[in-house]
């Protein structure tokens, strides 16, 4: 158990940062009604950034990793806000169990591929999983046992009582070795936010290569999805929309072609390169802000910030927010095995000066590294002082 799903975490390298250097595209193609201009303040500005540490969750995920019994590390770091106030904070793939007084896992830590951690206030309270307290296994349950679920962003219903997860199907194919597995299709979960019980699986459009799960952002009446087309060595952008908030309504999408929105999935467009798997496009001032690691550049530690006046682009002036400090052998653990990724805002915890930014940390050495030291394979937390120049 420990080597194979070790190996899986350790896959996500090449799902999220393994990009050569690709030249920003928008290909204006298809049907729908022709999208009208805009124009905003942040056209012609330059975001001026000065990046720190959030000691307050930093300390906080710290505490609960090493004192619950339950989440130690985990990735992917998405987070909605529920009704009640609480914060649905949404992981991939996760470590549940103690940790060592050394600071260092056990070697049966229980590993599964989906998870919750719930946050009231200034304290963590506890983890949501499938399962049973003895048995714990991952919210959305595999297909088979060659398949798994990532989860992907999420968004609320309008009510409140459901939460939208992107749930991304992964599956192992022969011969069966480390990197033989691939991702099949995305769906959308609805979990009771009452229950904490998966209620339903949607699938989701996955016939063009699109993981329709990097991030969604309600804005003017609608829910506009995010999603990765990952070809390896480029990645690009694609984005879809639909009114209201029930991402569910999955016939009801629409694709922006470059020019307008198809009801055809065929039909979108790559609007840009060098995004990650997973990162976020948020409305800030009279325009929207992209944050995402650079995957134009090979393993990169640089997370940017480009800005629009359009949820569609065309993305622009992009800005070194700043660099993980972790990655490779100058970093702050000198061990060349570590890399990060998945760099995306969390809005509900932000502002128009002051963005929370989280990005996962994780090692090659699958089997060694983030069992030795439990720090490794956890969210960090970054404050981003954010001011624009003109």
């Amino acid at each position: 158990m420990k080597k194979r799903t070790l190996a899986l975490a350790a896959v996500t390298i090449l799902l999220t940062s393994l990009s050569l250097s690709a030249p920003p595209t928008a290909v204006a193609h298809g049907g729908g009604h022709k999208a009208p201009a805009r124009s905003c303040s942040l056209a012609d500005a330059t975001l001026v950034p000065k990046a720190s540490t959030n000691t307050k969750l930093t300390k906080q995920f710290a505490k609960y990793g090493n004192t619950s019994g339950k989440w130690s590390g985990a990735d992917s770091t998405y987070s909605v806000r529920l009704k009640n106030g609480t914060t649905a904070w949404l992981f991939s793939d996760t470590f549940y169990g103690k940790v060592n007084p050394d600071g260092s896992r056990p070697a049966d830590t229980t590993f599964i591929n989906n998870s919750i951690v719930l946050q009231r206030g200034s304290r963590l309270v506890d983890t949501i999983t499938g399962g049973t307290a003895k048995h714990p296994a991952a919210i959305i349950p595999p297909k088979s046992d060659t398949s798994w679920y990532w989860l992907g962003a999420g968004a609320l219903s309008s009510n409140g009582r459901t939460l939208y997860l992107g749930a991304l199907n992964f599956s192992k194919f022969p011969p069966y070795g480390m990197w033989d597995f691939g991702w099949d299709s995305t769906s959308i979960a609805s979990v009771d936010t009452r229950t904490w019980k998966l209620t339903k699986l949607t699938p989701a459009p996955s016939d063009h290569g699109v993981q329709w799960a990097s991030w969604y952002q309600y804005d003017h009446g609608y829910t506009y999805i995010y999603g990765v087309e990952d070809l390896g060595l480029a990645k690009y952008m694609h984005v879809a929309r639909v009114k209201g908030k029930d991402l569910t309504q999955v016939k009801k999408w629409r694709f922006w072609t470059g020019s307008g929105w198809s009801a055809r999935e065929a039909d979108s467009v790559q609007v840009m390169a060098g995004v990650g798997n997973e990162y976020s496009v948020t409305p800030f001032r009279d325009g929207y802000l992209l944050v995402t690691q650079d995957t134009n550049e090979l393993f990169s530690s640089k997370v940017l910030g480009y800005v629009s006046c359009s949820p569609t682009g065309p993305f622009v002036n992009p800005v070194t927010l700043f660099e993980m400090a972790e990655v490779g052998p100058l970093g702050s653990y000198g061990d060349p095995d570590v890399f990060a990724y998945n760099a995306h805002v969390h809005p509900q915890l932000s502002s128009n000066s002051r963005l929370l930014v989280t990005y996962n940390v994780n090692s090659f050495d699958n089997v060694g590294d983030v069992y030795d030291d439990v720090s490794i394979y956890r969210p960090r937390f970054i404050d981003v002082a954010l001011k624009v120049a003109r």
